[in-house]
């Protein structure tokens, strides 16, 4: 069998890519998410892979006790969508968008999270008719619309 020897192009694209390549880090440029949904969710299914689409590293667990979890961390009642999940110190309610996600991350505003409440239609992992809907930011002593989206785009 013939010895296997190294090019000079071949050892520079090595070089290159381990170069290139995170160090201690996740490949994700976002932090973990970790999505609290119900075990016979599609939809929540649909929105983990739309994080996952978009970049986000995602750790799913299973539970038929979200209302205990919405509560424990603050979720008011109003705002309350189909899963909940954490990044961070941040809450994320719903059928949030990665493009909110990611522009709520990169501000860092003093807030608990983001929310989209009820299941909208066409938003991340719901099918049907794209609707227009709210992602509301929340926290203790504020409520706003963050932004407005019609499918998984801001309008």
């Amino acid at each position: 069998m013939p010895a296997f020897t190294f090019s000079r192009r071949f050892f520079l694209q090595c070089a290159g890519a381990a170069a290139l390549a995170p160090v201690g880090a996740s490949a994700s440029a976002w932090p973990s998410v970790t999505v609290h949904k119900d075990p016979t969710c599609g939809c929540c299914s649909g929105w983990v892979a739309h994080l996952e689409l978009n970049g986000f590293d995602v750790r799913v667990i299973e539970t038929t006790d979200l209302n205990r979890l919405k509560t424990r961390l603050g979720v008011p009642f109003d705002l309350a969508g189909c899963h909940t999940a954490e990044i961070d110190k941040y809450v994320v309610e719903g059928h949030v968008p990665a493009a909110a996600l990611k522009r709520f991350l990169s501000e860092r505003p003093a807030a608990l999270g983001l929310s989209v409440p009820g299941m909208p239609s066409g938003s991340p992992g719901m099918t049907g008719d794209y609707e227009e809907y709210d992602v509301i930011l929340f926290g203790a002593n504020e409520r706003r619309v963050y932004g407005r989206f019609k499918g998984d785009k801001e309008v």
